[in-house]
């Protein structure tokens, strides 16, 4: 999203630039990126009113040149906005505004462009850690890694490096005081009754938090909170989510209490250096710093906007090394995209789909998860039919489309294939959803001869992942 709440903080040009990127991804990446519209309800005494809000979101839609289509905004009174929010407390309810955005799976989207990087000539691993950097006269020149599986060591030669890992930036002594690090966490609730997500302000707070459909469940978050503790302990903690369902329940009639939580994941947000007194307050711009021994620094920044942030570390790497060319990824098709115009393809994915018995819903998903490697998936169901199955009768994932990540996504455990490649660790319970030991077995069942597993390593990455 372009960050509606950044207009109130007078930060035109981050907003501008991430709905510029916004809009470049709905055309480039329809199966990575698609629109999706955010209610906006206003109550008597709410923090900010009808006026101001109507502002906004005209200001909105002209940063983002489009003050007349589908993604500008609409006003509601009561009673059409709490048709449209049926879900919603109506007392005190004033009207509201829905206004476009878009939404993505982050780590799809990650994955994908892992694919494209590699099929462009990049070496990419995974489970490889940087040990310590190498220098040569007062300047860095490559690093030393240690390979994580095998749990061997290897240099690397560079003649460029840049720190592009996010948190992990602050183990540096540059990094510490480059960057300030704040906690994120979201709830996975069930499904409302809607597919248009809702932004809410906090009444403890006035932080904004948002609740997103997605994969058939519910996204709440998400907190925003100053972390000093250790980076590899990030985790949910019983004040967070007693903050999130509070909020929620004093919009949403739901009555939401901890045993409808679902799952929940913690993540750590980069922001530049900062002595605002809380978090929300700093900016999410992006900055990249060089240090005296020519490390470069990535530091903050939106996953709405990265790729322009990208295309300024390419183009600085490429003019230190004496490379003329420039970054072109602007306006780039994505690497799944389907070859076809998209909606051709979709009607060609749902009658291919029908034909192989995988419901309309996974179908769905898969085309978004996938995009044009859908028919990657479809021939795995050709070869066995019993793929076409839901993992868990509640969610949109088939045993196809686990299979194919195993094979072609750098899998190395089962909790990559059940957290990372497919969020399905967090979206199911483990007793109610049936994501018990037989359905962990049939997984690691499937994937085992692809992932060269035999019955001991099997039994040992069930355990490890329960």
């Amino acid at each position: 999203h372009g960050g509606l709440r950044y207009l109130e903080t007078y930060d035109f040009k981050l907003v501008r630039k991430a709905l510029r990127e916004r809009d470049m991804l709905l055309k480039v990446a329809p199966h990575r990126v698609w629109p999706l519209r955010f209610g906006v309800p206003v109550y008597e005494g709410s923090r900010v009113g009808r006026l101001r809000l109507k502002a906004g979101l005209t200001l909105y839609d002209l940063l983002a040149g489009c003050p007349e289509s589908l993604m500008s905004h609409r006003r509601f009174g009561k009673t059409g906005f709490a048709k449209r929010f049926s879900f919603l407390r109506d007392e005190k309810l004033k009207g509201g505004f829905t206004y476009g955005d878009a939404q993505t799976d982050d780590a799809r989207l990650v994955l994908e462009l892992i694919a494209g990087a590699m099929d462009a000539g990049a070496v990419c691993v995974n489970y490889c850690r940087m040990t310590e950097y190498v220098e040569a006269g007062g300047q860095v020149s490559g690093a030393n890694v240690q390979d994580l599986v095998i749990h061997s060591s290897a240099q690397i030669v560079a003649r460029q490096v840049v720190n592009t890992s996010g948190r992990w930036a602050t183990e540096t002594e540059q990094g510490k005081q480059w960057c300030r690090l704040s906690k994120g966490i979201h709830l996975v609730m069930p499904a409302l009754p809607t597919d248009e997500a809702l932004l809410l302000t906090a009444q403890s707070d006035g932080r904004v938090f948002f609740a997103i459909p997605w994969y058939g469940r519910t996204l709440i978050g998400t907190t925003d909170t100053d972390y000093h503790g250790e980076l590899g302990k990030v985790a949910v903690e019983a004040e967070d989510v007693a903050y999130l369902l509070a909020e929620a329940n004093h919009y949403l009639n739901t009555g939401w209490t901890d045993t409808d939580v679902i799952g929940s994941y913690a993540g750590v947000r980069v922001m530049k250096r900062s002595e605002a007194e809380s978090p929300s307050e700093i900016s999410r711009d992006w900055e990249l710093k060089t240090d005296s021994n020519g490390i470069q620094y990535s530091i903050g920044g939106k996953i709405t906007s990265a790729r322009e942030d990208a295309s300024i570390i390419v183009d600085s790497v490429c003019s230190k090394l004496g490379i003329l060319n420039r970054c072109a990824t602007m306006n780039r098709p994505f690497p799944w995209l389907p070859s076809v115009t998209y909606e051709k393809w979709q009607t060609e994915v749902c009658a291919r789909a029908e034909q192989l018995n995988i419901d309309n819903e996974s179908a769905f998903w898969l085309m978004r998860r996938h995009g044009k490697r859908v028919d990657e998936v479809f021939k795995l169901v050709e070869q066995s039919g019993q793929l076409a199955d839901r993992i868990v009768p509640s969610l949109p994932f088939i045993y196809g489309d686990i299979l194919l990540c195993a094979q072609d996504e750098m899998v190395v455990h089962l909790e990559d294939l059940l957290r990372r490649r497919m969020p399905l660790s967090i979206l199911a319970r483990l007793i109610d959803d049936q994501l018990a030991d037989n359905t962990l077995r049939r997984i690691a069942d499937i994937v085992a001869p692809a992932l060269k597993w035999d019955e001991e390593t099997i039994n040992r990455e069930i355990i490890a992942f329960c």
